[in-house]
């Protein structure tokens, strides 16, 4: 089975063997997986990584203790709880203290022929999203948290730090919320993208002060959450969505002063994400840069992280 591997930085391919499918689980013929900001961070030495990453993918499940789930597309839940603690028993499972995290955390990740899920992970793909874009659910879902914490009044405006992959997809979930999105960012043929999903988009070389009671920063920059309190009024809320393997500067004073709320945003639920993609409501296919097959994957995390670059999608 051909697996993709990171050590030290070097991305390289591998002949593993089958993984070996434990009860309870599902294994999974991988279809697409995509190659996210927090790859290319795990690359530069994220959480000290070695091993297969990939978390976001699309399937097809090939054996499973439920006969249900065989031949399905199927998407995955990225965290795998313990299923006992606290956590757990109050559903925040993701945040569950002895989780695995496929790709990320002890669990070999998406990037190889076969994986494997448990089956309380695994959602159905609708048949109405094409299967490129079904690798959007677990990012989208991301962005979609941001409205299960924190409550934005339909029309209100709401600034988007960054026009990256995710920062793209943000815009737009909060746009079909109803929010008037200001989506600011430093390359002029992807804020064309956020405009012509109806968004505001703005360059960022000189950034308002103070301006919104909501700022969203998905620049993917250690300067990102200083720049994005800066631009938030008095008691406003930022939603810091950026993973980045960097120390990040910040005077606190500003934010204890101006008692500005900093809300941590992480995974999210895949079915207002499902939702979305299945009524056309977010578009994802102009968001996918290239597509390579699995035995190229070194060349495709170089694409991958070539400043400008959206998703880079690998298939098997």
């Amino acid at each position: 089975m051909l697996a993709v591997c990171l050590y030290r930085g070097v991305v390289f391919l591998r002949d593993d063997p089958r993984p070996r499918r434990p009860k309870g689980f599902a294994t999974i013929r991988l279809l697409y997986g995509g190659i996210c900001n927090t790859d290319l961070e795990l690359q530069r030495g994220y959480y000290d990584f070695r091993g297969i990453p990939g978390h976001e993918f699309v399937g097809e499940v090939v054996a499973a203790d439920d006969p249900k789930w065989i031949g399905r597309r199927v998407v995955g839940e990225i965290n795998l709880a313990c299923g006992k603690c606290e956590w757990c028993a109050r559903g925040l499972g993701r945040h569950c203290p002895k989780r695995t995290v496929l790709g990320i955390v002890k669990h070999p990740g998406a990037f190889r022929e076969f994986l494997t899920l448990p089956e309380a992970n695994l959602r159905t793909v609708p048949r109405k999203i094409p299967t490129e874009h079904a690798v959007f659910i677990e990012p989208l879902a991301a962005a979609c948290e941001i409205l299960d914490q924190v409550r934005i009044p339909r029309g209100a405006p709401v600034a988007v730090l960054g026009d990256g992959k995710l920062g793209l997809l943000i815009g737009q979930v909060l746009k079909a919320h109803g929010a008037e999105v200001h989506q600011y960012g430093h390359h002029k043929e992807k804020l064309k993208l956020a405009s012509d999903a109806g968004i505001d988009s703005r360059l960022a070389n000189k950034l308002p002060v103070a301006k919104y009671d909501w700022v969203v920063d998905a620049s993917g920059s250690s300067q990102g959450i200083w720049q994005a309190v800066k631009m938030t009024r008095p008691r406003g809320t930022v939603v810091l969505k950026s993973t980045i393997h960097a120390l990040t500067p910040i005077d606190s004073a500003a934010i204890v002063v101006n008692e500005i709320t900093l809300v941590g945003s992480r995974c999210g639920r895949f079915e207002p994400a499902m939702r979305l993609l299945r009524n056309g409501r977010v578009r994802v296919d102009n968001l996918i840069s290239e597509v390579f097959p699995l035995n190229r994957a070194p060349l495709a995390f170089k694409k991958a992280a070539v400043p400008g670059a959206l998703k880079v999608l690998l298939h098997a």
